[in-house]
């Protein structure tokens, strides 16, 4: 059995200093770090045995971590994990990692500290290192995300067909000059390789396209930037609820109305996008399915923990509204 001490060993640190790595202290430099990580990977260590003993008597609790919780996509899924998991008899402990890979790392050990039975989670990390604390015995289901590298139970959506459709929509409806605003994460970047997919094949040159951060306050300078163009989109599709709103404030003081003068199109059918008028044409998650799943695959990989591990790739769906009128020829 891979000893604390060996981690020490193989990253050339003290005992201490791999101890506060492992309860993510301060006081530990970021090469110290990183030389410790990727010792614990190498070697395969463990740690937590205790808990890990612990977690045999069946803890009733799962750990929630959602990458931003002011997302109301992350708020649903959220509401939605918990009502299933209270059908089950499980609680659920609820934590925002705010897209900060630390805080993330910060969670993933408290989760462990409390001997939760199970963790499900919208990963801010794109690689595998923060969850090199997990071992191969705790159920992990993530969501929305994946992470290359990291064999565990995945439910996501196709995002570049979605967005491939969705931006065929705009262009079937005579949209020519249709701007991309798209977040710096995942889901993001595949968004943004269906959308520029759907672009190319329509024989149109490359699009304006804008990457940021999921915020209202990017949306709207990203929007702010390409409304002073020329010539000026006269559609934008914006791969983020938040990024839309942010969008429509900057259009709204531009005086222009949607969809006469400009198009919208998103991904996440929040509530008000159908009471806002025009309101918006979207790619509707399934946020219900979502949330079913993944405490369906954390209940089935608590009973049976050596069953191989599922990648669920569900559809989005078209949700057409007026912020897309089709456009005169």
């Amino acid at each position: 059995m891979v000893r604390i001490k060996d981690v020490a060993n193989e990253a050339g640190v003290s005992t201490a200093t791999v101890s506060r790595v492992l309860s993510n202290k301060p006081y530990v430099t970021a090469e110290a770090r990183e030389r410790v990580m990727a010792a614990i990977k190498k070697l395969g260590y463990r740690p937590n045995q205790i808990a890990r003993s612990l977690r045999s008597q069946q803890t009733t609790a799962l750990g929630l971590i959602v990458s931003d919780v002011c997302n109301p996509f992350f708020t649903d899924v959220s509401r939605l994990v918990e009502d299933c998991a209270y059908k089950e008899g499980y609680s659920v402990f609820l934590c925002n990692s705010d897209e900060d890979d630390k805080k993330e790392l910060f969670y993933l050990q408290q989760m462990l500290d409390k001997n939760v039975a199970g963790i499900i989670i919208s990963p801010t990390q794109k690689t595998p290192e923060n969850f090199a604390l997990l071992g191969i015995d705790l159920p992990v289901v993530l969501y929305d995300r994946s992470v290359k590298g990291l064999d565990v139970d995945t439910i996501i959506i196709d995002n570049e067909d979605s967005a491939y459709q969705l931006a065929k929509h705009l262009i079937d409806n005579g949209y020519k000059r249709i701007a991309g605003i798209f977040c710096d994460v995942s889901t993001g970047y595949e968004r943004q390789v269906g959308f520029e997919k759907a672009i190319k094949d329509a024989g149109y040159d490359a699009p304006q396209l804008i990457v940021t951060q999921p915020r209202i306050e990017k949306g709207y300078i990203a929007a702010k930037k390409l409304l002073n163009t020329s010539p000026r989109p006269d559609a934008v599709f914006t791969s983020d609820s938040l990024v839309l709103s942010g969008v429509m404030q900057a259009i709204n003081e531009s005086g222009l109305k949607v969809p006469d003068e400009i198009g919208l199109a998103c991904f996440d059918d929040v509530a008000w996008m159908s009471l806002v008028t025009p309101p918006i044409t979207v790619i509707r998650q399934p946020t219900d399915q979502i949330a079913r799943m993944a405490v369906d695959l954390i209940m089935q990989r608590i009973e049976n923990p050596s069953q191989a591990s599922l990648h669920v790739v569900l559809k989005g769906q078209l949700i057409v509204r007026g912020s897309t009128q089709t456009r005169p020829a």
